[in-house]
């Protein structure tokens, strides 16, 4: 995938495998944006923590990213919460347009990459 090269640019680019998405996702609603038989995007939602797993796309500044978003958080039982890579400046920047905040950071114990607990609570 693209996009997660893109994003993800202090991984190795053999790291992001379609298996290894399907597999993170098995338990995830999947949504996919499609205009002309195309992929444009695609989010997915672990509907018991109301989490947002997964949001990439691949063609920016066609409001892809914030319809897919829309889209998930109407499907939520609750308040959206997500975690974004704090390197992610691009991530992090849409999702305070779209109004999240953050609530608590870390670190994965896999990459030693700093990430951010953001929620929108509407």
């Amino acid at each position: 995938m693209k996009v997660l090269r893109e994003t993800f640019t202090w991984q190795p680019p053999d790291r992001h495998r379609q298996e290894d998405f399907f597999r993170a996702a098995r338990d995830e609603e999947v949504y996919v944006a499609v205009v002309d038989r195309a992929i444009l995007g695609l989010a997915s939602l672990y509907r018991p923590q109301s989490f947002l797993h997964s949001l990439y796309v691949d063609v920016r500044g066609l409001g892809v990213g914030a319809a897919l978003l829309a889209h998930v958080a109407a499907q939520a039982d609750g308040p959206l919460s997500l975690k974004v890579q704090e390197p992610n400046a691009r991530a992090r920047a849409f999702y305070a347009r779209e109004g999240f905040i953050c609530v608590e950071h870390g670190r994965d114990d896999d990459s030693d990459v700093a990430w951010l607990r953001l929620v929108r609570e509407t």
